[in-house]
């Protein structure tokens, strides 16, 4: 053949410059086929999105493990140029999903909660997030100060992708990536589609709990073959958690930027030390808060007993009828109005014994003396901790404070106590099911069997229930999976609400109950009823409308329940007590229903010579008044794809594996209800 015949005709040239010519551009090339292909001795493959050009409208850029937008010749976590300047600008596409648009906020909040990270509307800066609904769940890495896109696509609107996706948008490679990583983990690169790249890991140990870290079958070629083991077998089941942040996600990101604080994070208490966290009291009523080390049969919440812990407590067995004791916070110096204070409280004194929540305020002068009552506590028989969730709003320089008023100290048996208080500019849960004594309920019932949750009431006034399964579903193909659905039920109401219920943002979370708020790596789903969708296996009947036309009627709450929608995956066996859901023997859910209004500017920048285009995307206008939204995320399930699946994936790799597979938590409607 002449073209391979050439190179030979032109060394054999007299000409000394012609054959160093020539020798030059083939080194080049055989050094340019090699190092493309071979990097460590390591077959490396960069997978374009074929339909990159036009979906993506970013040329010269690459997708990278599955979910990366990379560009060439750059690392943002060792080029600080690439750093965010806070609050980051954010558009909401218009062609994002009702859904996704919340949770993308609901992952603003946990940056907010847990770091310095911020975020504001778009309002025609250079540099910007732009989320969009395109393939599958991607992000370039760092700051790329001319606006970059972010992709929350089909199966992707969960809480802890976004926050995946968010942390590689502030310049952050995945966990696997790093430098020391074949100390920890085994890559079996006969059975993985893509390549790693090496990376800065400012200088934190290496982290099986990251939420950017792929679990064992991601971009596996072989659906029953894992791509990813760990070196310690135990973790195998940890990689690739879809919870949250872990502890060293959170360290590496405040690392990065700096952050000595968070935006939302005001105060917490867990009374471990002496100074019980700068918290004063005085003895003007003659009673007083004893800083109490737990004992067997008394206590305390943070360490359960497993070694012991310290409480406050109010003994109101002694003294006089009316006497308290107040247990005030250090000042505190608000940046947002509204606040949540959650506690941990028990009463096993006199049915008369009541704990009563106060706030202090600024009085104008700058003396915090003005005192405003939030709730009041009282005995209601039952001796186990329970939760509080208090919200109120301050805007200036207060206090909060914890009245424990004695009852009848002739018939108290104990007293009142708190512990692992927090206080957040959050909103608080609306709605909070605690299912005591879980361990003989999960012992006790088999797959199929449920519990009922009370009927809880959104502030709009629609009633609802939930209906958790211990062991799944009966018809849940899945074992060792928790199940849960979600039931409209019939009430006075339902004569002044709109029918059917669409366009309103389901939220069930289990609360990790970790002392630490910012470390807590609760479970949160959520999706939003349309106003369209049929009942399972009738062509006739809403999903959505009154109860009383698709449910039926139960005698357990005097009110027809519809049909459920849930996940037959909410939380697996394993995770129960990997993180601390189980407390006490108690498990916390948190449930809301609520209408959102969430208008995002949804604005282009100047293009040269032309105005901005600029209009505004708007969820829904529902539930005036309703705070914000609670916590939600996605299950990253770690059992290998059907290989029908698999092979769909294997020409498309540009989707993240997180949401490739039937297994994780994709929302079921089932045809039966309580």
């Amino acid at each position: 053949m002449l073209w391979c015949r050439f190179p030979l005709v032109l060394l054999t040239e007299q000409k000394p410059w012609c054959r160093v010519g020539v020798l030059f551009g083939l080194f080049f090339l055989f050094s340019f086929f090699f190092f493309s292909s071979h990097v460590c001795g390591r077959n490396i493959s960069y997978f374009y999105n074929k339909r990159s050009e036009d979906e993506l409208s970013m040329q010269g850029l690459k997708l990278f493990e599955g979910d990366i937008i990379l560009p060439l010749e750059r690392n943002a976590l060792r080029n600080s140029s690439y750093r965010w300047k806070f609050p980051i600008p954010y558009i909401l596409a218009d062609s994002l999903d009702l859904n996704a648009k919340g949770v993308i906020l609901q992952a603003f909040e946990m940056f907010r909660l847990k770091s310095c990270v911020d975020f504001k509307p778009y309002e025609g800066e250079p540099t910007y997030l732009k989320f969009e609904k395109l393939d599958g769940c991607w992000s370039s890495v760092g700051d790329l100060q001319s606006g970059q896109t972010v992709s929350i696509g089909e199966r992707c609107d969960y809480k802890a992708i976004v926050e995946h996706e968010l942390l590689h948008a502030l310049g952050f490679y995945h966990e696997q990536s790093r430098t020391d990583r074949d100390d920890y983990v085994q890559i079996w690169w006969d059975e993985i589609i893509e390549g790693m790249i090496f990376l800065d890991d400012l200088n934190t140990p290496y982290d099986y709990e990251s939420v950017l870290h792929y679990g064992p079958y991601s971009f596996n070629i072989n659906s029953n073959v894992p791509s990813i083991t760990t070196k310690i077998p135990e973790f195998n089941e940890i990689i690739g958690q879809r919870l949250d942040f872990s502890r060293i996600d959170l360290l590496k990101l405040n690392r990065m930027y700096n952050c000595t604080s968070s935006l939302t994070f005001l105060d917490q208490c867990s009374f471990e030390y002496i100074n019980i966290c700068g918290m004063v009291q005085s003895r003007q009523d003659g009673a007083r808060w004893d800083h109490t080390l737990g004992k067997p049969g008394d206590e305390d919440h943070t360490l359960v007993g497993s070694c012991a812990g310290y409480f406050m407590h109010l003994d109101t067995k002694s003294g006089h009828a009316g006497q308290s004791a107040l247990l005030e916070s250090r000042i505190l110096y608000p940046r947002k109005k509204e606040k949540c204070l959650q506690f941990f409280y028990r009463l096993n004194g006199s049915p008369q014994d009541k704990l009563v929540i106060w706030v202090k305020k600024d009085d104008g002068t700058g003396n915090v003396r003005r005192m405003e009552k939030l709730h009041t506590i009282t005995a209601d028989g039952e001796h186990h901790w329970k939760l509080a969730s208090i919200p109120f709003s301050v805007q200036h320089k207060f206090r909060y404070g914890f009245q424990g008023i004695r009852g009848d100290p002739a018939k108290s048996a104990g007293g009142i106590a708190i512990d692992d208080t927090s206080l957040t500019e959050t909103n608080c849960p609306t709605n909070v099911w605690h299912i005591r004594n879980f361990t003989s309920l999960f012992n006790s019932t088999s797959k199929g069997d449920y519990v009922t949750s009370p009927v809880f009431y959104s502030s709009e006034g629609y009633a609802f229930a939930l209906q958790l399964y211990p062991h799944g579903r009966s018809s849940s193909p899945y074992t060792n999976y928790m199940g849960i659905t979600f039931h409209l039920c019939s009430s006075p109401n339902d004569g002044l609400l709109e029918w059917p219920a669409g366009h309103r943002q389901v939220v069930l979370s289990v609360l990790d109950q970790d002392p630490d708020v910012i470390h807590r790596m609760s479970l949160s789903l959520s999706f939003t009823t349309d106003p369209n969708q049929l009942v399972y296996g009738k062509n006739d009947t809403l999903q959505w409308d009154k109860p009383s036309i698709t449910g039926n009627f139960s005698s357990s709450c005097n009110c027809y329940i519809s049909p459920g929608v849930g996940w037959n995956t909410f939380l697996t066996h394993r995770e129960l007590h990997w993180k601390k859901f189980l407390k006490n023997d108690g498990l916390f859910i948190f449930a809301d229903f609520e209408g959102r209004t969430m208008c995002s500017r949804s604005a282009l920048p100047k293009a040269a010579g032309k105005g901005t285009r600029e209009k505004k995307s708007c969820l829904v206008q529902r539930a005036a008044g309703q705070a914000g939204i609670p916590l939600s995320r996605p299950k990253q399930r770690d059992r290998a794809c059907p290989s029908s699946v698999t092979a769909t994936f294997q020409m498309a790799v540009f989707i993240l594996p997180h949401v490739r597979c039937p297994k994780m938590n994709f929302l079921d409607s089932f045809e039966g209800v309580i």
